[in-house]
């Protein structure tokens, strides 16, 4: 296939028309739900579902990845030109002849489209919450001070832009730094979302977040952030296997590693940016990257679940973080150990998401306040202040 036929765009709209239709569905069923409530509910619950739905295409795209379907077709938006591997069942018929373990199969290309599908359809989604943003703020702009909807703004933004990176991550044949960029950049999304969703859940519960718990999470949350870059590198270029025992690696505490050349960010998958093969001992430094800053990681985040344990109105959150903390340890191990199993592959890549939602989650739905000592120093009352 020559770089011309990468993109063909003649499908374009039978794919939008199946975005749409897929969107329906969670958007009848939510209006349906809620039709005795007010406008303002209904949107709450879009966003909810929204927010669910995309996590769950967020697991489908690891199950893609994780499945090597990520090239079950080889061309964007469609499928050989086609809306469906229905119609483009011949291009893969010869395509699975020709290299019978390659990465155009049947059923790889329906395991790919099904994930452009699921895109187009979350996609739908968040186009129709920021234009419900946009009309209510057009609404009551004169009669109310109504915030002007940045944020459903860039969340639309921000999913064109995911978009993109899905485009490229199949032209460019899996490309790791972009690969990379486009999970991360879903990790991003699901943030998007997840913050409205927690700030109107602040309005019905009072959850105090001093000064200190701030830097807490700030300190967890910047070494999950990089934790998360180093996984999502170690999936793309296919590292996990590097190390097969723990807590040594290949036997030994510090094995031979390469970190230059295994953190060459811009290159092909398999190679070094000079066209050679990328060596073992760089897919080794990538693995040892990952579980070196997963102890680090994991220390800030139980510190982080320790100090909202000692808040009341915390505790729930803090047991939800205590076991994600550990689902990603006992999954992490399973990686290594029992040779990537699909299954605690992809609960791995859900914990991680689930916990980049649960500290925005934490940050987004708390009442800062000043440490009552420094109030008390000042003869002050505490005063909770909405983010």
């Amino acid at each position: 296939m020559n770089a011309q036929s990468l993109y063909d765009f003649s499908p374009l709209i039978s794919l939008l028309l199946v975005g749409v239709l897929l969107a329906l569905g969670p958007v009848a069923w939510v209006w349906l739900r809620h039709r005795h409530t007010s406008p303002l509910k209904k949107v709450q619950a879009l966003r909810l579902l929204t927010l669910f739905l995309t996590f769950d295409l967020v697991l489908f795209g690891a199950f893609t990845r994780l499945t090597d379907s990520g090239l079950g077709c080889p061309d964007w938006p469609g499928c050989y030109g086609q809306s469906s591997p229905l119609g483009a069942s011949d291009h893969i018929a010869a395509a699975q002849a020709a290299l019978p373990s390659g990465p155009v199969t049947h059923a790889k290309a329906w395991i790919e489209m099904l994930h452009r599908y699921l895109a187009m359809g979350v996609g739908v989604l968040i186009v129709c919450l920021a234009a419900l943003s946009w009309r209510d703020w057009w609404h009551q702009r004169k009669v109310a001070r109504v915030p002007f909807p940045w944020l459903p703004t860039a969340t639309l933004l921000w999913v064109c832009l995911q978009g993109a990176f899905g485009a490229l991550t199949v032209t460019m044949k899996l490309f790791p730094a972009i690969v990379t960029l486009h999970l991360l950049g879903a990790l991003g999304l699901l943030v998007l979302l997840c913050l409205p969703v927690a700030r109107e859940a602040k309005t019905r519960a009072t959850r105090p977040m001093t000064a200190g718990l701030r830097r807490w999470w700030g300190w967890a949350f910047a070494a999950l952030l990089v934790q998360v870059a180093l996984g999502a590198w170690v999936s793309t270029n296919y590292a996990v296997l590097a190390c097969s025992d723990f807590p040594t690696c290949q036997g030994r505490w510090w094995p031979d590693m390469d970190f230059r050349q295994g953190f060459e960010l811009w290159r092909p998958l398999g190679f070094t940016a000079t066209g050679v093969h990328i060596s073992f001992a760089a897919l080794t430094a990538i693995h040892y990257a990952h579980r070196l800053m997963a102890g680090l990681a994991m220390v800030l985040l139980i510190a982080l679940a320790w100090q909202l344990n000692r808040v009341k109105p915390w505790r729930v959150h803090s047991r939800v973080l205590a076991g994600l903390i550990g689902l990603q340890l006992a999954t992490g191990l399973s990686n290594v150990v029992l040779g990537w199993p699909l299954l605690a592959a992809l609960l791995h890549t859900g914990g991680a998401s689930a916990l980049v939602l649960t500290l925005t989650w934490v940050v987004a739905g708390g009442q800062p306040q000043e440490t009552s000592s420094g109030l008390a120093s000042r003869g002050q009352p505490v005063v909770r202040a909405a983010v």
